[in-house]
C-alpha cells in the first residue's frame, strides 16, 4: 500500500518520487510505504495553506464549529478503522489503549467544536467618553504543527482541532514512524469536507520538511509536541514567530511518609507505565520517603509483573512494545548506567525476549536511584519505574526541582498544609495531588513552567484556542 502527501486538497506524489517503509515495531512487518517528502513539497504545501487561509478564516464561527462536528463524525464512523491502524503502527494494545486514544481524538474536535462558540472577549472601559474599545480573537495565518510517535491520533488532535476552530490554515509533518496513522485522519478530515489547502500533510524526515515549514516565511507561527532538545532548535529555527512548545517531562513523583504505601505505588505504577511508558508526563522518578520506601517498592514491583507484555492486537496484552529502536536504546543505555553506578534492578531491566522484534521492553523497577543516573536527569521515555529514597520534604523538593525539565509532577500525601506546601514550590506546569502524572483531561491547560525546558505556552480547549489566536484590539470614536 503506497500512501501520498496531502497537499491543497489533492493526494499527491512527492516530486522526489521516493517512499520510504513503514513497519510494525511488534511485527517488524511493512505495513505501507510512505511518500518521502522534500523541501520542494513543502513549499508546495505552505503555498496552499496560503491560498486557502482566507477561505477558512472567511467561514463565520458556527460554520467552523459544524466542520469539526463531521470531523469528529466521521472519525466516529471509521473508529475500528482507525484503532486498529494506531495499534498496528505505533504498538500499544488495541482493546486497552488504541481504542481509548481514537475515542480522545474524536472528543477534541467534538470540544473544540463547542468551545469556539463560546469564547467571549471583553469590552474594555476607557477614559475617553468618545471611545469604546473591545477586543475580538482573529486566527494567525498559516501553522507549522510538527507531531510525534507516541500518541499520532490525539496530539495531532490537539492542534488540528482548535486550529480549524479558530480559523487557520494548517501545514502538518507528521512523525515518519507513525505515520500511516496520520494518512487516516487526514482522509477523515477530506472526508468531512475540509476546504482544500487548509489542512496539508507531509510525511518524511523531519529535519528536511519540518526544518522547511518551520523556518518558511510563509508559515505564521508554530505548533510542536516533541523533544526539549528539537524544540530548542525550532525555536531557533522560527525566531520571531509565535511558539506552541509541548516538550519533555521528567515527571517527579513524591510520596510522602503519610501517604496509602498502597494507593501510592498503584497510581504511581500506571503514571510508569501507560503506553509503555512512552508519554510526556510520565512518571519517571520517583521520590519515596525513607519510613515507607519498602513497602512502597513491593507493591510496584507487584504491580510491574502484574502487566501482560504482548503483541497489540491480543485482547489480554496490557502493554506493547517500545515503538522505534531509538527509545529502546535510550532506554538499554539508561539502565546500563543505572547498574554501573549501584543501581539495584527488582523486575524486568531488558528487552523481553520471546518476541517477533526487539522492541518488547520488561517492565521496570529500580531501587537506589541517585542524583546523577541518567534515570533522574534525562526523560527516559520507556517502561521504568526508578525510585529514590529522601528523609525530608526540603531533601524531596530539591531532588524533584533539580531537573532542566519541568511538566508535570505528583505528590502523595494525606495533609492539606504538606499538598499546598509542594503544589506552590514544585517546578513544574502541572501538579497532581494523589493521583500519578499522567492524568489529564482535554479541557485542561497542558504545558511547562519558566526556567525548564518543558515548553512554551498551554495545550487543551480555550487554552489552545487563545494561544493559536491573536487578539485584536479595536478602537471607535464614537463622537457625532
Amino acid at each position: 500500500m503506497d500512501l501520498k502527501l496531502f497537499i491543497g486538497g489533492k493526494w499527491v506524489e512527492s516530486e522526489s518520487g521516493e517512499y520510504f517503509e513503514a513497519q510494525s515495531p511488534a511485527t517488524g512487518e511493512v505495513i505501507a510505504r510512505l511518500s518521502q517528502g522534500t523541501r520542494e513539497d513543502a513549499r508546495r504545501a505552505v503555498a496552499a495553506a496560503n491560498e486557502a487561509r482566507e477561505r477558512i478564516a472567511g467561514l463565520s464561527v458556527w460554520e467552523r464549529s459544524r466542520l469539526c462536528l463531521r470531523i469528529a463524525d466521521v472519525m466516529e464512523r471509521r473508529k475500528e478503522e482507525l484503532a486498529r491502524v494506531l495499534s498496528q503502527d505505533q504498538g500499544k494494545p488495541l482493546r486497552t489503549e488504541a481504542q481509548y486514544e481514537v475515542g480522545r481524538a474524536t472528543l477534541g474536535f467534538r470540544e473544540a467544536a463547542e468551545q469556539i462558540k463560546w469564547l467571549e472577549t471583553s469590552v474594555i472601559p476607557v477614559e475617553d467618553p468618545n471611545k469604546r474599545v473591545f477586543s475580538i480573537r482573529q486566527p494567525r495565518g498559516v501553522y507549522a504543527i510538527i507531531t510525534p510517535w507516541n500518541f499520532p491520533l490525539n496530539i495531532p488532535v490537539e492542534y488540528l482541532a482548535p486550529g480549524l476552530a479558530a480559523g487557520n490554515a494548517i501545514v502538518w509533518v507528521a512523525a515518519p514512524t507513525t505515520s500511516v496513522c496520520a494518512v487516516k485522519l487526514a482522509e477523515c478530515l477530506e472526508e468531512a469536507g475540509v476546504p482544500p489547502g487548509v489542512v496539508n500533510l507531509l510525511t518524511g524526515p523531519g529535519p528536511v520538511v519540518g526544518d522547511e515549514i518551520v523556518a518558511h516565511p510563509g508559515t505564521d507561527a508554530i505548533g510542536f509536541t516533541g523533544s526539549a532538545a528539537t524544540g530548542t532548535r525550532i525555536a531557533a529555527r522560527a525566531a520571531g514567530k509565535p511558539l506552541l512548545l509541548e516538550l519533555g517531562g521528567n515527571g517527579p513523583t513524591i510520596i510522602l511518609e503519610d501517604a496509602d504505601p498502597e494507593r501510592a505505588a498503584a497510581r504511581t505504577a500506571l503514571g510508569c507505565l501507560i503506553n509503555a511508558g512512552q508519554v510526556c508526563c510520565a512518571t519517571e522518578r520517583i521520590l519515596v520517603h525513607e519510613r515507607i520506601h519498602d513497602q512502597v517498592v513491593e507493591h510496584l514491583v507487584r504491580c510491574a509483573r502484574a502487566v501482560r507484555l504482548g503483541m497489540p492486537d491480543d485482547p489480554s496484552t496490557t502493554m506493547g512494545p517500545l515503538n522505534n529502536q531509538p527509545v529502546a536504546e535510550k532506554m538499554d543505555r539508561h539502565m546500563a548506567d543505572a547498574v554501573a553506578k549501584g543501581a539495584r534492578v527488582l523486575t524486568g531491566g531488558r528487552r523481553a525476549p520471546g518476541f517477533p522484534t526487539d522492541l518488547f521492553y520488561e517492565p521496570t523497577v529500580v531501587t537506589g536511584v541517585t542524583t546523577d543516573m541518567l534515570l533522574n536527569t534525562e526523560e527516559s521515555f520507556g517502561p521504568v519505574a526508578p525510585v529514590i529514597r529522601f528523609s525530608t520534604p526540603e531533601e524531596a523538593l530539591a531532588i524533584a526541582n533539580g531537573c532542566s525539565l519541568g511538566l508535570v509532577s505528583a505528590v502523595f500525601t494525606e495533609s492539606t498544609r504538606q499538598a499546598f506546601y509542594f503544589a506552590e514550590r514544585l517546578r513544574t506546569g502541572i501538579v497532581c495531588i494523589n493521583e500519578h502524572t499522567d492524568y489529564w483531561e482535554l479541557h485542561i491547560p497542558f504545558g511547562g513552567v519558566a526556567g525548564k525546558r518543558s515548553g512554551i505556552g498551554r495545550l487543551g480547549g480555550k487554552h489552545t484556542i487563545q494561544e493559536m489566536t491573536d487578539l485584536r484590539t479595536i478602537v471607535l470614536d464614537v463622537k457625532t
